[in-house]
């Protein structure tokens, strides 16, 4: 619960909802090498995301309230049923995905399955690191050559 007295987790309507919408910015791949970004569960990423950005939850939350009016006052249908087509043609009339974006591919393409899906090592860069060709070290010689413009101390 927020200081307001209200939750500030998706409903289960809404969850579905973006899971809805989130397949449709990301669908899975037809061979099933790569899962939907809804079907891989990522509304839940978004869900703890959106805790961090509490002026952009009631942005995503109205946006998709919305989508589903315009679903239910074009096709007298919920969102979620519709088809592909009839998805993307309201998903392009809305505006609060935008700022939904980045947590949406950030969430999408650090997942562990993903990224095992890439043909990549699903683990944090360090401490293994990476490896890196060595820098050319005669690139700084110009800025070293400059006199100090700070104050020792």
């Amino acid at each position: 619960m927020s200081e307001d007295g209200t939750d500030n987790r998706f409903s289960a309507d809404e969850a579905s909802m973006l899971a809805s919408v989130l397949d449709e910015i990301i669908p899975p791949r037809a061979d099933g090498t790569l899962p939907g970004a809804g079907q891989l569960g990522l509304a839940s990423y978004i869900d703890t995301a959106l805790q961090k950005a509490p002026d952009l939850r009631p942005v995503i939350v109205q946006g998709l309230a919305d989508l589903d009016e315009a679903a239910r006052r074009r096709h007298a249908q919920r969102f979620v049923v519709l088809s592909t087509q009839e998805k993307v043609a309201l998903l392009n009339e809305q505006g609060f995905l935008f700022p939904l974006l980045l947590h949406i591919y950030v969430g999408y393409y650090q997942n562990a399955r993903v990224v095992t899906a890439l043909g990549l090592d699903p683990r944090p860069p360090h401490p293994k690191g990476y490896e890196m060709e060595p820098s050319d070290l005669t690139l700084l010689d110009a800025v070293r050559r400059r006199h100090k413009l700070y104050r020792e101390c």
